[in-house]
């Protein structure tokens, strides 16, 4: 890999039409396509990131492109926590530059996980991060960590390109299998246009609240989750959602952490998402029973 072949791809262990509501919230063009059995992948369409210390607009205005954006690595471990926060399912963000790569795991509200190799291959993380990254994935105990483990060994054979390839061969059991073209240590360039001719493409484009709300209604509706989104429970999720956003957004505001003030954001969608998708059922059987509609 070289200074100019900075890339990243965000694996999602869902399909992409569960995938796609939350990916637009991100508020970021993206090209979404399936990745194997039960994954879908996003890639970037452009490149909100730099070498260097972080400073200046960061991410997530929807320009994708500019001075002052954040380092790969930051940027795509942000994404990875504002998706997983508000979703049932893990998001495995793959980066890498001219000096390192790495992965991050999203998984909920916990702590994200990961690790990082220096370009020669270097391992440059925690043997435990490893294992956690097993756990979460559901990956065998045995046979998976021990193959996960040798990727924090020194090989003198193995630079970082090789570290993600050998990460992508043990996630291939869980069903991953990246569409062509969409390899570690690839340029964001090539990435994108790999993706954009693959046949199964869609595009992710931030069309506003009112748009991206509204495919998040559709989604529950198509899907069958609208049982799960209704009753005392789910609202007091979805306020738990809107309590909790509203502090993680004005934290990272504080802190200049532009991923915590999506995750905080795409946290506070997925709340007021839930409390309307229940008062608009109720409303809809009010009016369905021959009542008002309030």
């Amino acid at each position: 890999m070289t200074a100019t072949s900075v890339g990243a791809l965000l694996l999602c262990r869902a399909d992409p039409g569960t995938v796609r509501p939350p990916a637009h919230l991100l508020q970021e063009r993206m090209l979404l396509l399936p990745a194997g059995n039960g994954w879908s992948v996003l890639v970037p369409e452009g490149k909100p990131w730099r070498h260097g210390p972080a400073e200046g607009r960061g991410f997530g205005s929807g320009s994708g492109e500019g001075d002052g954006a954040e380092p790969v690595d930051r940027v795509m471990g942000g994404w990875a926590a504002a998706l997983a926060v508000g979703s049932t399912w893990p998001v495995l963000a793959l980066w890498w530059d001219g000096d390192r790569s790495g992965y991050t795991l999203a998984a909920g509200f916990r702590r994200p996980v990961g690790y990082v190799w220096l370009a020669d291959g270097t391992p440059a993380g925690e043997d435990e991060a490893m294992r956690t990254f097993a756990a979460r994935l559901g990956l065998d105990p045995v046979l998976d960590v021990q193959e996960l483990e040798a990727l924090t060994r020194t090989d003198p054979e193995a630079d970082a390109e090789a570290r993600l390839r050998g990460l992508l061969a043990v996630l291939t059991r869980t069903g991953v299998a990246l569409p062509p073209g969409l390899a570690p240590g690839e340029p964001a360039d090539r990435l994108r246009t790999a993706a954009d001719v693959h046949p199964q493409v869609d595009r992710i484009e931030w069309a506003g609240w009112r748009d991206a709300v509204q495919a998040e209604l559709d989604a529950v509706e198509r899907t069958g989750l609208g049982p799960w989104m209704r009753g005392p429970r789910a609202r007091a999720v979805a306020r738990a959602q809107v309590a909790a956003g509203i502090p993680l957004a004005l934290w990272g505001a504080r802190r200049r952490g532009a991923g915590w003030i999506t995750a905080g954001l795409v946290l506070l969608a997925q709340g007021m998402l839930g409390l309307a998708y229940d008062r608009f059922r109720a409303d809809a059987e009010r009016v369905a029973r021959g009542g008002p509609a309030w």
